[in-house]
């Protein structure tokens, strides 16, 4: 029987295999962004994102190939939301995925113009899906609403925002809603629009979507607070450094790992109307609580 690790495995060797056929354009004008865009976009990663358009859609036995390349895209907007990020202007980062971050090896104006890239370039993927027309105008039309504005984009606004400033628990989810939720919500609804659904079904995917979202900047706020460079790909402690409001921060270690732990029940809770069908999906919640670079026994009683 296949762990969850090895089903993780298995999907994201998937996901990356479809970024690099998706990444290898003709009659590119500009091999040097072409590289910029390459080098953040296929540096690894769990793809957790389009790895839930795949668990959905399986689960709800859709149109596999479509939430293959429904996920790619996500993958890209994240991807370029990871870019933009880590420059001088937001955060400043040096490292991700344990690399230098793009601006440090192509320039922060060849950065910023992969990020742009990659985010046009993730709505040409999905509009190229082939798929029911209504379906991929709902699938284009939910992208575009999570990761913009009222989404990602906003979010990073907020979180800009609230550096060195003493943030209520409300105002901090509010930011993490959008900044981290945002594009795990549109991961399991782009799986959802590739497949046959019922409204319940939609609303309790929708539910264990938001609390997969708040347990992800959870553990991921605890992995800054906890964790160690080598393992994360990425500095540690950058929160506290910018002064950011955390979920360890505004309730304490001993809260915040109690709240992951809640928001992680939650999440599989809301998918007991499959049955054994969403074993993988509730599988995949405790991955999350439970990352490999979470020091060993911090969710321990």
């Amino acid at each position: 029987m296949q762990t969850i690790k090895d089903i993780l495995k298995v999907k994201a060797a998937e996901v990356e295999a479809n970024l690099e056929e998706l990444m290898n354009l003709n009659g590119e004008i500009a091999p040097h962004l072409t590289e910029a865009m390459k080098y953040t976009l296929l540096s690894g990663g769990k793809r957790i994102r389009p790895v839930l358009s795949l668990l959905t859609v399986e689960l709800l036995a859709g149109n596999y190939q479509a939430a293959l390349k429904a996920g790619s895209a996500l993958e890209m907007i994240h991807s370029y939301s990871l870019i933009h990020d880590d420059l001088p202007a937001m955060d400043d980062d040096q490292l991700r995925r344990g690399k230098k971050t793009n601006h440090l090896v192509f320039g922060e104006a060849a950065a910023i113009l992969a990020g742009d890239a990659l985010l046009t370039y993730a709505f040409e993927v999905l509009a190229g899906l082939e798929i029911d027309p209504e379906a991929r105008i709902k699938i284009i039309a939910n992208t575009a609403s999570f990761s913009g504005y009222q989404g990602m984009v906003g979010g990073q606004v907020l979180d800009l925002e609230a550096e060195n400033k003493e943030l209520s628990l409300a105002e901090m989810q509010k930011v993490h809603r959008a900044k981290t939720g945002a594009l795990i919500k549109a991961s399991v609804l782009n799986g959802l629009y590739c497949s046959d659904y019922t409204e319940a079904e939609k609303d309790a995917l929708l539910k264990y979507a938001e609390n997969i979202g708040v347990l992800f900047q959870i553990v991921d706020d605890l992995l800054d607070l906890t964790g160690e460079t080598e393992k994360m790909g990425k500095v540690v402690g950058r929160d506290e450094e910018l002064n950011k409001s955390t979920y360890p921060k505004l309730m304490g270690l001993k809260k915040a790992k109690k709240a992951a732990q809640d928001h992680a029940e939650k999440a599989k809770s809301a998918l007991n109307i499959f049955g054994d069908k969403a074993e993988n999906l509730k599988d995949l919640v405790d991955y999350i609580l439970n990352r490999p670079e979470i020091p060993q026994m911090i969710f321990k009683k």
